[in-house]
């Protein structure tokens, strides 16, 4: 008899564990960096990042910066990403695992999340920007925003487009 109702009420209580979200929704980010043809080029620091309404962070997604320089030198421009490093960046201690890594080369570099990945799971329901930033030794700096609604109710698709350090930014969420 105990086993049984052991069996039974760990069935009750695991259940809806088990059986997870009906519907998982997923977000897709496209950051392109762009060819620029200039005498000395330097791969972009990228970070990209969700923020609320009042402007602090929801969740950071990802940064790219010089993890491999010698002593942790790369470290020292990520404050040339101006507006994470103020809302986020310097209360890190990088690198930090899943959300930091080498910068990119010239393309289409994409960022796929679930609803249960770390940056997407504790986001409440509300309305947030996806924001970009990009800043290049021997260049310039670039911000991007695109305002979403988490979750979405719908498919949504949004794009920003860079003039300088940055190409197109896409965002997609499906339900």
């Amino acid at each position: 008899m105990r086993k049984l109702l052991t069996l039974g009420i760990s069935g009750i209580i695991a259940g809806p564990a088990l059986s997870g979200p009906s519907v998982a929704a997923e977000m897709k980010v496209s950051i392109e960096v762009p060819k620029l043809d200039v005498a000395e080029y330097h791969r972009p620091y990228v970070a990209a990042w969700i923020e609320k309404p009042d402007g602090s962070v929801a969740a950071n997604l990802s940064v790219w910066y010089d993890v491999k320089s010698e002593n942790k030198k790369g470290n020292k421009w990520l404050k040339d990403l101006r507006q994470w490093w103020r809302r986020a960046g310097r209360d890190l201690e990088m690198p930090v695992d899943g959300l930091s890594s080498a910068t990119r080369p010239v393309g289409k570099h994409p960022i796929d999340l679930s609803s249960s990945a770390p940056a997407l799971a504790e986001l409440q329901a509300g309305e947030y920007e996806l924001v970009v930033e990009a800043a290049r030794e021997v260049g310039g700096r670039e911000l991007l925003r695109i305002p979403f609604k988490w979750p979405a109710a719908a498919a949504f698709s949004g794009t920003a487009q860079g003039k300088e350090e940055l190409g197109e930014v896409a965002l997609e969420i499906k339900p």
